[in-house]
């Protein structure tokens, strides 16, 4: 393989810097440009710092964990997977661990580690890195790449282009849809753009009032004029805004998409693991063990601290009343209120917020085995500029990986 093939790749997130590498180790002349002053911004502040970089799970359920375009993902995920990913960063000095939910992290914790093994990746193989260099336009003549255009207007030959700008969500690293409007220009068609895994606000104040409470292996249903969106189990988190966490930004998905038609109710369950009447014997014994206190005093054993006062006015039993003067007909409505506190669902946090976009480059448009564009020769794509959103535990970051080391396989291999 001659360096003479000179690659360009357009943006250094995880698709980006896993393309470059690849590519650069198979023979090419490769250079990146990214539009930020830094690299690998987004991977960053991925699973709150700490870079829940790919889950434990089968390729089948990678593939299920990516409702709309899994499919897509198959030859990316056979030809790079996420065992595959853990030895190249054991490899660059990066060990990871797996926990609750299947999910990997570094082993430090410290998502700066992932960056820093990408970098060595790229040093090792000779890659060139051009910061603060945004790119406005894919350069074609007779339908085939010739370059890239900087925003100063520089042109920049290139044989082939891995497109890899990210999506719209987290726009503060550099992820601005710019990747869509050069697509766009090509003649790809953009799948439409929406917020996804993105938390959610809500309509009543007490939700507010639980701010920073989590709550573990509870059940969340969300339901919009009687009809079920979706269910999920698991943790959660209140905000000073609405819900977070896990299970919210799994549903987020959906929950998005159905807004335009109005607010979305929410039903919370605190004991899934307990049906009503096994529930409801439950709290005849901590009343029976809290008999003379005030109902207010009544509920530590049940429920977490800063639920309590929730609950107690949720409830419309008087906390000062005592434990053995509530009724049968109150503490059965404490236990329904336990297994379905309803809340509003009225809008999102939008891309800002968003770990990742809905839509994209459309899927059919671009060759899965290769990842290049059937519209435009020698134009690769890898990453979320892509129509591939998944659900939250390391499968979208996988995604990227996989497309981008595909991609920058695919280049060269090209001949």
């Amino acid at each position: 393989m001659s360096k003479a093939i000179k690659i360009i790749v357009i943006g250094a997130g995880a698709g980006g810097l896993m393309a470059a590498g690849v590519a650069a180790k198979e023979g090419a002349d490769v250079t990146i440009f990214e539009k930020k002053d830094r690299p690998g911004i987004k991977i960053m502040i991925s699973g709150k710092g700490r870079c829940n970089l790919t889950n434990e799970a089968d390729t089948e359920t990678f593939v299920k964990n990516f409702p709309d375009t899994g499919r897509f993902l198959y030859t990316a995920l056979y030809n790079f997977s996420n065992w595959q990913l853990v030895d190249f960063f054991e490899k660059y000095g990066v060990p990871t661990q797996v926990e609750r939910g299947g999910r990997i992290f570094t082993a430090s914790g410290k998502a700066k580690d992932v960056v820093d093994g990408l970098l060595k990746f790229l040093k090792e193989f000779g890659v060139s890195l051009r910061l603060n260099t945004p790119v406005d336009q894919i350069v074609i003549s007779e339908g085939k790449v010739v370059g890239v255009k900087t925003r100063e207007g520089k042109l920049f030959p290139a044989d082939r282009v891995i497109l890899a700008t990210g999506g719209s969500s987290y726009p503060g690293t550099g992820s601005t849809g710019d990747g869509y409007k050069m697509s766009e220009k090509l003649g790809h068609t953009i799948q439409p753009l929406l917020p996804s895994l993105v938390p959610l606000i809500t309509e009543e104040g007490w939700v507010l009032q639980l701010q920073g409470l989590s709550l573990r292996n509870v059940n969340l249903t969300v339901s919009q004029n009687d009809c079920v969106i979706g269910k999920e189990f698991g943790e959660m988190l209140f905000t000073h805004y609405g819900v977070s966490g896990p299970i919210v930004l799994t549903m987020s998905r959906d929950v998005v998409s159905l807004l335009q038609n109005g607010p979305i109710k929410a039903s919370l369950d605190l004991k899934p693991a307990l049906d009503h009447e096994t529930l409801d014997q439950r709290i005849q014994r901590d009343f029976q063990k809290y008999l003379n206190k005030n109902y207010k005093n009544s509920l530590n054993d049940l429920l977490p601290k800063k639920l309590i006062p929730v609950v107690i006015k949720l409830s419309e039993i008087s906390e000062d009343k005592k434990v053995h003067q509530i009724t049968t007909k109150e503490r059965r409505r404490l236990g329904a209120l336990i297994k379905n506190m309803v809340f509003t669902i009225v809008d999102h946090r939008g891309f800002q917020d968003a770990i990742v976009t809905r839509g994209g480059v459309k899927t059919k448009e671009i060759n899965p085995k290769t990842m290049e564009s059937k519209i435009t020769e020698g134009l690769y794509f890898a990453g979320e500029v892509i129509n591939i959103d998944g659900y939250t535990g390391g499968f979208n970051l996988q995604a990227a990986f996989s497309t981008g080391y595909l991609a920058g396989f695919s280049v060269v291999m090209k001949g």
